[in-house]
């Protein structure tokens, strides 16, 4: 099936009649969402690269709270009695702070890793014990898990994630989009963590502790023979994490971990947020399942989504007054499916600009409106989630389902904002859009189309 000349020739004049003159400069030009990075300066930011990706520098400074360049109109640390660990906000909590549509806030984000219970609950140790200095270990990861008490821990239970927010945006209501657009991702420290946990990642053992469809006991990871969670202590659990540095490169700052005893294997930083969204779910307490931090939901969240990182362009569907955004879950890479349960963990001060976007303004893809959607300068990203709604009885964790929910938002993008037939456009994703797994490993799987902007071009 292919498209008439006819139809093809009318997805320039339709771009601009739906999606307004902004949305079809970014189509036509592949400008991006975000040309206000550029301009931005200060230590670790990305810069172009002649090739591969965004260069992302060395980290010229540890950046303890306070310190360093702050790129935001608003700035948010991680405090202990203000943070959510392992829990986010549910509709109608109090906002941290409030600000308005268009203006930029700069969080200081913390990696769980770490701090967590398994690892000892004490990151100064922790990561002594890597070989860190004291004065290189962030001050507000120690603070918080010395000192937060807001909520019980249950590391069996509660989701990792240190959770900022929410922030109120003057003017966002139901029914409207949020735009959340990364400015910079600046990492705070040289170094972050990669984990496998038992019973999470793609090669986890099943519950009843036989060996996941696919593959043997023998396969599984970590090692059935190392799980020690029948002692119910987390440092004897056997899970694994691996400290990995970042070192300097003609090519900019480089992830290292062991190939073998002499060599190294190297890769480029590619620094983004795993979990940006807004509340959602209604919840009796601070603790109710329906705020664990790990499952995305229609309100975002935990979405794992490694395109989204400087130069890009998140919209979320707005469900309360202020639309209450949140943030957490620092990225320094991630691949793909995020296989081993964790994403290069690591604390990076990030800056974004909250925009409201209005049904009708044609500022927000119309799928935005009540569904996830991402956007880079290249391409425009449908996102698919397996069961969005956030059970609170067992996440649905079927990749089919996510598919298919991926593929029906991408029709229902190329139909109602850039005119194409549905059977036209159907034809077209099978023949020449990507679809990716973001993650296999949130409970709620989560698969993403890859549109890319330059086949809309004249």
């Amino acid at each position: 099936m292919t498209a008439t000349n006819n139809e093809l020739a009318g997805v320039h004049a339709q771009l601009k009649d739906r999606l307004g003159r902004r949305g079809l400069l970014r189509a036509a030009a592949g400008a991006g969402a975000l040309t206000a990075a550029a301009s931005l300066a200060g230590q670790g930011r990305a810069v172009a690269a002649t090739s591969g990706g965004p260069r992302v520098e060395y980290p010229g400074q540890i950046l303890q709270p306070g310190r360093g360049p702050v790129h935001g109109r608003h700035y948010l640390r991680a405090d202990a009695d203000e943070v959510r660990w392992g829990y986010v906000p549910a509709l109608g909590s109090d906002p941290v702070l409030r600000m308005r549509s268009g203006e930029t806030l700069t969080v200081d984000t913390v990696s769980h890793e770490g701090l967590l219970e398994d690892q000892g609950r004490d990151p100064l140790a922790y990561f002594r014990s890597q070989g860190v200095p004291a004065d290189r270990v962030l001050k507000d990861a120690v603070a918080l898990a010395r000192d937060y008490d807001r909520t019980p821990r249950n590391f069996d239970v509660d989701g990792p994630h240190v959770v900022i927010g929410p922030v109120a945006v003057e003017g966002a209501e139901p029914g409207d989009v949020l735009k959340v657009e990364p400015l910079s991702l600046l990492p705070r420290v040289p170094y972050g963590v990669i984990s496998s946990r038992h019973g999470k990642g793609a090669l986890a053992r099943r519950a009843d502790g036989g060996a996941p469809d696919g593959i043997g006991t023998d396969e599984v990871m970590p090692p059935v023979g190392t799980d020690g969670r029948g002692t119910g202590d987390p440092e004897k659990y056997g899970n694994v994490s691996v400290f990995t540095p970042v070192e300097r490169s003609s090519r900019g700052a480089q992830a290292v971990l062991p190939l073998g005893r002499k060599s190294k294997v190297r890769f480029p930083l590619a620094p983004h947020m795993g979990m940006m969204g807004v509340a959602f779910a209604e919840a009796g307490s601070p603790t109710d399942p329906l705020l664990n931090s790990i499952p995305p939901t229609l309100g975002g969240g935990n979405i794992d989504i490694r395109h989204l990182g400087e130069n890009s362009a998140f919209y979320l569907p707005v469900f309360d007054e202020g639309a209450l955004f949140y943030v957490g879950d620092p990225h320094l890479a991630m691949g793909n499916g995020e296989a081993a349960l964790t994403a290069l963990e690591g604390s990076l001060r990030a800056t974004f600009r909250l925009t409201v976007c209005k049904p009708g303004s044609g500022d927000a893809p119309s799928v935005a409106h009540r569904y996830p959607f991402g956007e880079t300068k290249d391409a425009w990203l449908p996102i698919g989630l397996s069961d969005p709604d956030g059970s609170a009885s067992g996440s649905l964790g079927d990749l089919d389902v996510a598919m298919r929910r991926a593929v029906a938002n991408a029709l229902d993008f190329l139909q109602d904002d850039l005119g194409m037939d549905r059977a036209t456009a159907y034809a077209y994703l099978s023949a020449a859009a990507d679809f990716e797994v973001s993650q296999v490993v949130d409970r709620t799987t989560g698969v993403h189309g890859v549109i890319a902007k330059s086949h809309f071009r004249d």
